[in-house]
């Protein structure tokens, strides 16, 4: 079935079938790999896109449900040869340890920054609770989105 998507500003058409989860259209079809496969039940996070302002596991998104909305991918936040400031601060705090898990954070904080600049350390937490690291930098990880809030604020 040819489906017609928004990623990153552009447009899509896509083979594949409805329910195809999007995770799978981002990283074969259109090869965006920055959105990862971690546990494909929506539970750890690793794979987290923006679908009209929400995150979502896109690992647990059917493709045909994102027809007719906007799809922010980890690929999709920087311009121009710049980095996004939440890219930019996870490298100044040293936020990311493997990295496997930082595109789903980072897209995770950056629905909720987008909604919040000012979001508190509570809210944070619960604006990532359904994404995993295990690498414990956690302290960093939140020092690192104040960082990038405080230069969004400018």
């Amino acid at each position: 079935m040819a489906l017609t998507i928004n990623v990153n500003g552009a447009q899509h058409v896509v083979h594949a079938d409805a329910e195809t989860p999007l995770l799978y259209v981002l990283r074969n079809d259109l090869q965006l790999k920055g959105a990862r496969y971690g546990c494909g039940l929506g539970q750890c996070g690793a794979c987290t896109v923006i679908v009209d302002g929400k995150a979502v596991q896109s690992c647990d998104v059917p493709v045909s449900s994102v027809v007719g909305k906007a799809v922010t991918t980890i690929e999709g936040i920087g311009s121009n040869g710049r980095l996004h400031p939440l890219q930019q601060a996870f490298i100044d705090e040293q936020a990311a340890q493997c990295g496997y898990c930082v595109s789903g954070i980072i897209m995770a904080a950056k629905a909720l920054l987008d909604a919040n600049l000012r979001a508190s350390d509570a809210e944070l937490r619960q604006a990532l609770a359904r994404n995993l690291c295990r690498c414990g930098t956690h302290q960093r990880i939140l020092r690192a989105i104040h960082r990038a809030a405080d230069a969004m604020a400018e």
